[in-house]
């Protein structure tokens, strides 16, 4: 969903990547669902590991869901703390969808005001 809305608000400012610590073989649908709600196509996206990105990048955000993330090298570094909503209702994941987008919101200013 960061992806989904980082491309979405301003693509000009971050170049973004999305990987996780585990292979699935699809997005969750209901991401899918509930950011097509919020007027966000997914439908081209598609799970990556961290082994499919850069090895290195300038801010590298983690989203907690209690998982423990390689390392990976980067100039800035934090963690949003999310909770994951699979296997919840969908009410869940619209929940995560509108917090990750306030958070990407944020970066995306910081990052304009060189502030990180």
């Amino acid at each position: 969903m960061a992806e989904g809305w980082a491309k979405k608000l301003d693509s000009d400012v971050l170049d973004v990547y999305s990987a996780g610590t585990e292979k699935h073989p699809e997005v969750k649908p209901q991401a899918v669902q509930v950011m097509e709600e919020a007027g966000v196509d997914m439908s081209k996206h598609y799970p990556k590991l961290l082994s499919d990105i850069p090895k290195e990048v300038d801010i590298l955000v983690t989203m907690g869901c209690n998982v423990v993330c390689p390392h990976v090298l980067c100039k800035h570094s934090e963690d949003w703390g999310l909770e994951d909503p699979s296997g919840g209702p969908i009410e869940g994941f619209r929940k995560t969808r509108d917090i990750i987008k306030k958070k990407v919101e944020d970066l995306i200013l910081r990052v304009q005001q060189d502030n990180l």
